[in-house]
């Protein structure tokens, strides 16, 4: 073995020594200038080939240390190094020269042939080429360069310093573990060396990584570990140790990392087996770089149940080695954790506040954009309609005898809430088709804005009621259609009707988004005199009329909100100086009604029922009647006693105020009553909608016999008051709801109707409402001082139902209406030819507000044909019979009605009869459906009865 490394050494002295022979020629040569022949050498050449020869023998020689270092070498044990048989290393060539080894081979030797640890890898190869002697053969120094395969410079110093450090105790106790291994390069060790080299030099040519070779008996090699410590003295280690001493860098290494395992952990005893613990050591740089996980670490121990379990014991770490400084540690990163994730959410709470306030402002501040726009787009819409109505005012007498259109827009701008809370809003505002009938002055020619489409049957009937008087050429046209002739009607449907089918939106709104409908409209009355008669005015109607650029007859948005209410009409009322029933109104709070109805108890003890009305023109009404109070009859005789004159006084009727404010609340709550159960069910329910939306508190006539009247009133621009329409109503059972009128009215004698519509009128103008105004008056004889009485009940600022029913009426007979109470109807005269005409009076009872559920079981042309059969038709030539108002296709619920006769009786008879034939054919016994005919026919019913 020592000859062999003499040999290995001899042979690496003699490459170096070549390389500095080399070199020293190379500096004599650059001294010499010339020669003794006095000719210069050709210096270039010369030291091109001493360059390429130390080129490849320094190639060549760093081959062979690379390849040597690489290889991987077993050294026998040390106490058998002796006996082993090593053969003698011998150098190939002859020829090289014995050289002695310098400094520069002590330097490339320690740059080329140290190795990380015990460990030597060696590659050994087959010598091949033949060696020759002779030290001054440069090409022979150049074949031992190329067939030299490896070399080993100072072997015999390595395994010295093997045997030492296999000598030297382990420090298990003291000496820190690290976290990686520091020769990441050490390959396991291969079997050990035979002592025949035959042998030594096939495994080396074989296999570079090979297992340690194990003893015999090393499977059964095992060792305990106590609470993480290793003790040197224990004999089972001790054989573990000589067992596997010459690899026992690696295993050291591994057997470090367990120790300081078990020591964190406190593990009472770990049992190591030998040969797994050097497997583990052999595939450490194979498999990992760093520390292997703990199940590999844990698996070279015979008792890993028992250690899993101990490791897998809560708290277990903060028990071993280190513990109480992990547990600090292990605190300190759940507190840092902690403050930073609450750091983190807070942030993130900020953020999500800053990103809502930004968007919220974004909003808030798009609406503020809008809003102004809108606000500055309506004022230019009333702006604009201003300065038209003045001028339609100033050319008001004009445009009346000059040809004109009149686009009518039956809208009904109620609050939303009150559109929604409506059933079939869409039919309610076409009740006043009969609109349409205003073509019979034949200067006007009128556009209908339908709410709803129409089918081909009830355009036909309304075309061929149409025709009769003045519109023989003409006829309906729909938005689509393009008429070749001229029209007198034109009946248009906006399209956005089909878009909004279930939003509930008044008229003039869907007419707003129809641009087609509009752009129809514009080329309808393009070079025309024009203006919109609404129903009632909303914002849209003035942006509609902006759009058209014509006039709107009726009053400004912002004076119907204030003034078409109930309370707003009493204001009206009281202005006009016409007298109205005892009353109180903007009611919004309940102590307010408590207080304001016990003051109008105390001042009107002749009043026997007291009606609560809400501001709203369909909202509802209630009643109570004061023979409940308890102390009604002790406030009678009081009053009996003082006297009217006395009673005035504050002081007599503080002790009566007293009692009727402590016994009102009871009184309302136990005995009032909505006068409609299918609107408000209980009188809690009508109180709460009563007090949001505000009231007026009024008092019933006190009388047993009372007449309503309705009358219609054009305000015209210039300032005149036309009388269009009057009507005794028909009251409801339940004697608050209008469902029909008897025309003329012959309850208000005409010189005192005129003089309340002038006062009224006269009113309306100074609070600048113009257009069409609807008034209710009602006559009673009064119960103390048995007068006849007219008081103003209430006050509509739109075009009402009774008018547009009383208009399909003056078409049909060709009459007029007059302030005499009477209607005239020409006929023509057979006995003197020189007067064509004769006026003659008919009498007329109408109703737009005809419901029966069964009537949607039958076609229109089903219908008429039953009536036909049962004789309810329309004479033209002696102006009298049944004439019938149609307002949808789809439902076909509701109808209108009108009954002409030659008296008023006869007229009522018609009527009553009519809704009795066709309750009989369309319902039965036991289907009766709902239905209004029976409570009119039984009021008709009483009227008669009354007038006999």
């Amino acid at each position: 073995m020592s000859r062999t490394c003499r040999n290995e050494d001899n042979a690496g002295a003699a490459l170096i020594q070549v390389q500095d022979d080399l070199r020293r020629l190379k500096c004599d040569l650059l001294k010499l200038t010339g020669t003794k022949l006095g000719k210069t050498l050709n210096f270039q050449e010369l030291e091109t080939a001493i360059r390429n020869t130390e080129y490849e023998i320094k190639k060549r020689a760093d081959e062979c240390l690379k390849t040597v270092n690489n290889r991987l070498l077993v050294y026998p044990r040390i106490d058998t190094l002796q006996r082993a048989h090593i053969p003698k290393w011998e150098a190939g060539l002859e020829c090289l020269p014995v050289l002695r080894p310098s400094r520069p081979f002590v330097e490339e030797k320690s740059k080329h042939c140290s190795l990380p640890g015990p460990v030597v890898n060696i590659q050994s190869s087959e010598h091949t080429g033949a060696g020759h002697k002779g030290g001054h053969n440069k090409a022979a120094s150049l074949h031992f360069g190329q067939g030299l395969q490896c070399s080993k410079i100072g072997l015999f110093e390595r395994v010295k310093t093997l045997e030492f450090r296999c000598s030297r105790p382990l420090q298990y106790e003291t000496e820190p573990i690290p976290e990686e291994s520091p020769h990441p390069s050490i390959k396991a060790p291969p079997p050990s060396i035979t002592s025949k080299s035959t042998e030594y030099t096939e495994s080396s040519r074989n296999t570079q990584n090979l297992s340690v070779e194990v003893p015999e008996n090393s499977s059964q090699i095992t060792f305990t570990i106590k609470l993480g410590h290793i003790k040197p003295t224990d004999e089972d280690f001790s054989v573990f140790k000589e067992s596997f001493c010459l690899c026992w860098s690696s295993v050291e290494h591994a057997l470090g990392h367990l120790s300081q395992l078990l020591r964190a952990y406190a593990v009472p005893v770990a049992v190591v087996e030998g040969e797994w613990l050097v497997e583990l050591a052999h595939s450490w740089d194979t498999e990992w770089r760093g520390t292997p996980p703990v199940s590999r670490l844990l698996s070279v121990l015979h008792n890993r149940e028992d250690v899993l379990e101990v490791l897998s014991r809560p708290g277990q770490r903060f028990k071993g080695e280190g513990g109480t400084e992990a547990a600090a540690v292990h605190i300190q990163s759940c507190w840092r954790r902690y403050m930073v994730r609450s750091a983190y959410l807070c942030y993130c709470r900020r953020k999500w506040a800053v990103g809502t306030m930004s968007v919220s402002w974004l909003m808030h501040a798009q609406r503020c954009r809008v809003r102004k726009a809108l606000q500055a787009r309506r004022f230019s819409h009333l702006e604009n309609q201003r300065q038209r109505i003045q001028h339609l005012a100033a050319n008001w007498n004009h445009i009346r005898a000059s040809k004109r259109t009149i686009i009518h827009v039956p809208s009904l701008g109620y609050s939303p809430d009150q559109r929604h809370s409506l059933r079939d809003f869409d039919v309610l505002q076409n009740i006043q088709i009969g609109r349409l009938c205003e073509i019979r002055d034949e200067n006007v020619e009128v556009i209908y804005v339908c709410p709803l489409p129409l089918d081909e049957d009830v355009l036909q009937y309304y075309s061929s009621l149409l025709k009769f008087y003045g519109a023989q050429e003409e006829g309906p046209a729909r938005a689509n259609e393009t008429t070749l002739s001229k029209r007198r009607f034109i009946i248009l449907t906006p399209e956005a009707v089909n878009y909004f089918p279930n939003h509930s939106m008044c008229l003039s709104t869907l007419l707003k988004y129809s641009p087609r409908t509009l752009k129809r409209i514009r080329h309808l009355i393009q070079g025309k005199q024009a203006y919109i008669v609404p129903g009632v005015t909303h914002t849209d109607d003035l942006a509609v009329a902006d759009d058209l650029g014509v006039p709107l007859l009726g009053p400004e948005p912002a004076v119907t909100l204030l003034y078409g209410t109930k309370s707003g009409a009493r204001k009206i009322l009281s202005d006009a100086g016409v007298e109205m029933p005892p009353g109180v109104e903007d009611i919004y709070s309940l102590e307010q009604l408590h207080e304001c109805l016990a003051e109008l108890l105390v001042q009107n003890l002749e009043v026997k029922t007291w009606l609560f009305k809400m501001d709203s023109e369909r909202g509802g009404t209630a009643l109570c009647d004061v023979s409940h109070l308890k102390c009604y009859p002790w406030a009678l005789s009081q009053y009996q006693r003082y006297g009217p004159e006395a009673w005035r006084s504050k002081a007599i009727q503080e002790p009566v105020l007293l009692r009727f404010l402590k016994e009102v609340p009871q009184w309302l709550s136990s005995h009032a009553h909505p006068a409609k159960t299918s609107q408000y069910s209980t009188w809690a329910c009508f109180l709460h909608s009563f007090l949001r939306q505000g009231g007026v508190v009024e008092a019933c006539p006190p009388s047993d016999s009372l007449c309503c009247v309705t009358v219609d009133l054009l305000l015209e621009p210039g300032g005149n008051i036309s009388l269009l329409s009057c009507g005794d109503q028909l009251l409801s059972p339940c004697g608050l709801e209008v469902l029909g009128s008897s025309v003329p009215q012959r309850s208000v004698s005409p010189e005192t109707l005129q003089s309340l519509c002038t006062r009224l009128g006269a009113a309306c103008l100074r609070k600048n409402i113009i257009g069409h105004i609807s008034v209710c008056l009602v006559s009673f004889t009064h119960c103390s001082t048995k007068q006849r009485t007219v008081w103003a009940l209430d006050l509509n600022l739109s075009y009402s139902d009774h008018l547009a029913m009383t208009q399909m009426l003056l078409h049909s007979t060709q009459g007029t209406l007059c302030w005499q109470n009477s209607l005239q109807v020409p006929m023509p005269n057979t006995e003197n030819p020189p007067q064509k005409f004769l006026m003659e009076k008919r009498y007329a009872v109408l109703s737009s507000s005809l419901f029966h559920a069964s009537l949607s079981m039958l076609y229109r042309s089903v219908f008429f044909q039953m009536c036909k059969v049962r004789g309810i038709g329309f004479n033209t030539q002696k102006k009298q019979g049944t004439l019938f108002a149609l307002f949808d296709s789809a439902e076909r619920r509701q109808i209108g009605m009108i009954a002409v006769s030659e008296s008023p009786e006869g007229a009522l008879v018609t009527f009553a009869h009519n809704l009795s034939v066709i309750h009989q054919e369309i319902s039965s016994s036991r289907t009766q459906g709902e239905t209004n005919f029976k409570g009119l026919i039984k009021e008709i019913e009483d009227t008669l009865q009354k007038n006999k």
